[in-house]
């Protein structure tokens, strides 16, 4: 028993040096490849007369940017004209997500509607986009459809101050007033009240078993109390509208074409993929659960509301986690159209200095942050939704 105890130990420890004397093979290659990487773009960016380092940021940028949410002109600065490029990074692809988990959700379950006619179109809708390349997508948004719309001076008015034209989408432009800030703090206080009440009633119900409308009730306090603070306020919100004047409007804001052909062409695109999550999450759903409910006569609309959609999500979610991080990194073909997102402005400071190491480090981390940061709060929300294992 001992010899072979001690075999066996012996046994143990040479398949661990094994193991260790092989992995140690595998990081000392990868080191050395890293090394001579690094040695070898030190060499060339010195042959160049290339200095490297974040150095550059603090200098003068001279680039002009069509498009940012902040203040900018070309005497700032290379960091923070890389600044302007992240937020309206961030701003698409925010709003694009919103847009196709709307978009998917409404295809998802036009899918599996008992409408043949809806059911054929959505299902037209999902297999063509999802057979095209999101760049011919673009394309085809920016040189047809926006193309196609009238001069400003022929802009589609579609309601007072809102006008459509191929040079933009014209709003008005929202102006605080003296009583802004006692609006801003009335509707914080409606907003918090509204999300307690809709947690008490989900609480009560399951304490006593008694319905409550939470929801309904947490947003009619909301709109109470934020219509009550900004009667309070005096009117503390004004609109600046767009007013047609020489060739194009001027006032309020716009949403130009190239901005508006991506965040159309985002939307569409992944909408297609978050439909056919929508789709299999529903059709995972048991259907003796479906013909339960329509035993005890609730509505089709009920049915998908209250049965359907809780249970899909929890399939949903995870494909949907990387249908978002790829609209993210999608989001750097803008620089196809001339939207001034973060790749396209990287670029032009790297045809201006050269910094090509520097400015790809950077993107690099901008999107891993992205990424592992809408990773972190679907896997939370993932969490949330999964049976508890009993």
């Amino acid at each position: 028993m001992a010899v072979t105890s001690t075999k066996t130990a012996l046994g143990l420890t040479a398949g661990a040096m094994r193991s260790a004397l092989s992995q140690g093979a595998v990081l000392a290659l990868v080191l050395a490849g890293v090394y001579l990487l690094f040695d070898n773009t030190q060499e060339n960016l010195a042959l160049r007369g290339i200095e490297s380092g974040f150095a550059f940021l603090e200098q003068e940028a001279g680039l002009p940017i069509g498009d940012s949410l902040i203040d900018y002109d070309p005497t700032r600065s290379y960091g923070y004209a890389f600044l302007v490029g992240v937020l309206n990074t961030l701003f698409v692809s925010v709003l694009a997500i919103i847009g196709a988990t709307v978009l998917g959700v409404i295809v998802g379950v036009s899918r599996v509607s008992r409408n043949w006619l809806l059911a054929k179109v959505a299902a037209i809708y999902v297999e063509t986009l999802r057979n095209l390349p999101l760049l011919l997508t673009l394309f085809f948004v920016y040189s047809v459809v926006i193309a196609a719309l009238p001069h400003p001076r022929d802009a589609i008015g579609l309601i007072d101050g809102v006008y459509l034209s191929k040079r933009g989408f014209y709003l008005p432009r929202p102006q605080a007033g003296p009583g802004f800030a006692v609006f801003a703090i009335g509707t914080a206080v409606a907003l918090m009240l509204g999300i307690v009440f809709w947690r008490w009633a989900a609480r009560h119900k399951i304490r006593t078993g008694r319905s409550v409308p939470g929801f309904r009730g947490g947003l009619a306090i909301f709109v109470g109390l934020a219509g009550f603070a900004f009667l309070l306020g005096g009117s503390p919100v004004s609109g600046e509208l767009p007013v047609y004047s020489g060739f194009n409007f001027k006032g309020g804001m716009v949403m130009r074409p190239e901005f508006t052909s991506l965040l159309i062409g985002l939307v569409l695109y992944t909408a297609a993929y978050i439909g056919e999550n929508v789709r299999s999450g529903i059709q995972s759903v048991d259907a003796g659960q479906i013909e339960a409910a329509n035993a005890l006569g609730v509505s089709s609309a009920v049915v998908t509301r209250k049965v359907l959609l809780p249970q899909a999500l929890r399939v949903t979610i995870p494909a949907t986690t990387n249908d978002y991080a790829s609209l993210v990194k999608n989001s750097s073909l803008a620089v196809a159209i001339g939207y001034p997102d973060m790749v396209s402005i990287g670029g032009t400071i790297i045809g201006q200095n050269g910094q090509a190491v520097e400015i790809i480090a950077m993107w690099m981390a901008v999107y891993l942050t992205i990424n592992l940061v809408i990773s972190v709060g679907m896997n939370y929300l993932n969490a949330r939704v999964q049976h508890a294992q009993r």
